[in-house]
């Protein structure tokens, strides 16, 4: 006989039948209790302690109500096998209404009884006891001739090198995988060490992958195996679905990242097919040039020669405020009519623009989506994500609500489940409208302050400046003195642009204490990291269509 392994309770009408599967149960080293009663088996619930219940659902109480429903009042998280030669239809149903576990089908061997059980009350320890080792074996596998890393407390643990990538492609692969082990190590309770690990190498890979962009950036730009850029995103994401005759709905979600994307795909899996590719954000990754791209499908120097008219910038310096109060993006609207035109395409209805600021603005577009009868193409911005990430730095309940990354996507998480933009996906996959969702970038977590200087009044922002005389250490920051060659305005005023690489943030001298303090920890956006360039855009295919 095995060392003990958990106490059960099975409750079933047929219990003749069960003595091989108690014998083998208890060889494998679980305690069985074996009542064919349903006030019985309740009655054991409440007065002892069970690792799992194993039932045939069938088994009626005496007021007629499931006993599924009874043994998850008393206990709303015990684990339960439904064990039954019902239906599989039935079975499942009974499954998903009670939030059983596991159903299996008679006739079944002891053996499969008994690994169900076992998965059930042991994959928490074993996910504890394996991942680490799990992760070394795949960091090997990713950084070939490189050591694997070794727990902190483990004596010589080596400095991790981020191995060589050439290729926008090699690094999209290494941010997606990089994100995958977060959201693993997120589900861990006991891998602080783990977690230490990783955050040095998504540290290392931040690095090597802003002296890449820094490289290579204006390559693209020249047209050098670029890749799909914001400048792209509409001409190769939505017009596709236009051009098939679909009606779509185009959604920004901004400041979105691909980890919190993560957090809610899952989510819409009942409702749509998911087609998930990836593009980069220019540079700055900032709202105004990033999603003024998207929708114009124009570098913001090609916007500003084309239509200065619909990129006034009223910004105002602000230095305590971490992006500039602008309005440059109230244009939206026009640049994608603009962009239609261009490609020659005309719709009927004409295409609709909404953008999301509050609940007062999500009822109304829920109001219009549900009273409208056809659609073209719909484009929505939500802002809650971007308002959320900016409101954190200055609000200490949502800084203690909100510690870390993995607290952000989970909040996130709850958002988007309760949000009108969850049920309006529902109501337009119902009525067999296609979804483009993306983001116009995303955000990092600022842990290191640089020091930023100039003679001259520069434009505020923590990871993006503009201006004159811009003085910062190169480490920190990517210094463009010929604004041209990253499709970018003002050379010809003699405006430079920086921005801040990895997990730094701009503060100037004078202020350099109070601001490094404040804005610690911080959620930015507009400088180079993966967090923020590289970007989810997403095809959602309701399937209705397929029914």
């Amino acid at each position: 006989m095995k060392e003990k392994r958990g106490r059960i309770l099975w409750i079933d009408n047929v219990i003749s039948e069960l003595k091989p599967y108690v014998r083998f149960l208890a060889y494998e080293g679980y305690d069985v209790s074996l009542t064919d009663n349903a006030e019985e088996g309740i009655d054991l619930l409440k007065d002892w302690m069970y690792d799992a219940v194993l039932l045939n659902p069938e088994i009626p109480t005496q007021n007629g109500n499931q006993l599924l429903s009874h043994i998850r009042r008393e206990d709303a998280h015990i684990p339960i096998v439904l064990i039954t030669d019902e239906g599989e239809n039935g079975a499942r149903l009974h499954a998903s209404l009670h939030e059983a576990d596991e159903v299996l089908f008679r006739p079944g061997s002891p053996k499969q009884l008994a690994a169900a059980l076992t998965f059930l009350l042991e994959k928490e320890t074993m996910r504890e006891a394996h991942t680490p080792q799990a992760y070394a074996n795949d960091f090997q596998r990713q950084h070939a001739g490189v050591r694997p890393p070794i727990l902190l407390h483990e004596q010589n643990a080596p400095t991790s090198k981020q191995p060589q990538r050439s290729t926008w492609h090699e690094w999209v692969d290494t941010y997606v995988h990089l994100v995958e082990w977060e959201l693993k190590l997120d589900a861990l309770q006991n891998a602080d060490e783990l977690k230490a690990i990783h955050a040095i190498e998504q540290r290392e890979a931040n690095i090597a992958f802003a002296d890449y962009i820094q490289n290579t950036y204006t390559h693209w730009l020249a047209g050098e195996d670029s890749p799909t850029l914001s400048v792209d995103v509409f001409y190769k994401s939505v017009l596709p679905q236009i051009q098939a005759g679909k009606q779509v709905l185009f959604v920004i979600i901004d400041c979105m990242r691909l980890d919190q994307w993560l957090k809610i795909e899952p989510m819409l899996y009942p409702m749509f097919h998911i087609t998930k590719d990836y593009y980069y954000s220019i540079v700055p990754t900032a709202t105004r040039y990033a999603r003024n791209a998207i929708f114009s499908g124009l570098f913001p120097l090609e916007l500003v020669e084309r239509h200065p008219e619909l990129c006034r910038d009223e910004s105002r310096e602000a230095p305590a405020s971490p992006e500039p109060q602008i309005s440059t993006n109230r244009y939206e609207k026009e640049l994608m009519r603009l962009q239609l035109e261009r490609h020659g395409i005309l719709l009927k209805p004409p295409p609709h623009y909404f953008k999301i600021f509050d609940a007062r603005g999500e009822k109304h577009y829920l109001d219009w989506l549900t009273e409208v009868q056809q659609i073209s193409l719909a484009a929505l911005v939500v802002d809650f994500l971007d308002m959320l990430t900016h409101t954190r730095s200055e609000v200490a309940v949502l800084q203690q609500l909100i510690p870390d990354e993995a607290a952000f996507r989970t909040l996130i998480q709850a958002w988007f489940q309760h949000s009108s933009l969850y049920r309006m996906l529902r109501m337009v996959a119902e009525r067999g409208i296609t979804v483009v969702l993306t983001s116009d970038h995303g955000s990092v977590l600022c842990q290191n302050a640089a020091k930023i200087s100039s003679r001259h009044k520069l434009t505020a922002g923590l990871r993006f400046k503009e201006g004159k005389n811009i003085q910062c250490a190169p480490e920190a920051s990517m210094l463009i003195k010929n604004p041209a060659a990253y499709q970018l305005p003002g050379e010809a005023e003699g405006k430079h642009y920086i921005a801040a690489k990895e997990e730094h943030y701009f503060v100037y001298e004078p202020q350099f204490k109070d601001y490094q303090e404040r804005f610690l920890g911080s959620f930015q956006h507009g400088g180079i990291s993966l967090e923020e360039m590289i970007l989810p855009c997403v095809v959602l295919e309701p399937k209705t269509k397929h029914r």
